[in-house]
């Protein structure tokens, strides 16, 4: 069972439905994003001061399971946990809930790799990866 250390609300917007007024699947991609961004400034960590001393987390795989559908005006819950932590690679999972529902919605992933500003493979530092390791001890 995953141990889910943050959540994020969305109000869905107009502009996040497709024509048949269900949310767009790419637009939970970009939920996840503000999710683990926010949670990771809730936990003491802006990423734009991790870039800023020099370390990336790009994307390197996102994956997404759609199992029931989210509509205009729903407030939904995005519930963001963290998987395998390792010294090159992070994996968060993501579940999308409606509010006051604990149906899953929607389920994924991002796996995140550590590089330099250069584009260049890194290592993670011990102090990176205590910080997460200690997110992984939480729960919400």
């Amino acid at each position: 069972m995953k141990k889910f250390v943050h959540t994020y609300f969305v109000r869905v917007r107009y502009a996040d439905t497709d024509q048949m007024g269900v949310v767009y699947h790419a637009r939970y991609l970009e939920w996840f994003e503000a999710a683990r961004t926010e949670m990771l400034r809730e936990m003491g960590m802006v990423y734009k001061q991790l870039e800023q001393s020099g370390i990336y987390m790009p994307v390197v795989e996102a994956y997404c399971r759609y199992r029931k559908p989210v509509k205009y005006d729903e407030l939904v819950r995005v519930r963001t946990a963290l998987g395998d932590i390792s010294r090159s690679k992070i994996r968060l999972d993501y579940e999308v809930q409606g509010e006051g529902d604990e149906t899953v919605r929607v389920e994924g992933y991002t796996v995140h790799c550590f590089m330099d500003e250069s584009g260049k493979p890194r290592r993670a530092s011990q102090e990176l990866l205590s910080f997460f390791q200690n997110i992984s001890c939480l729960s919400i």
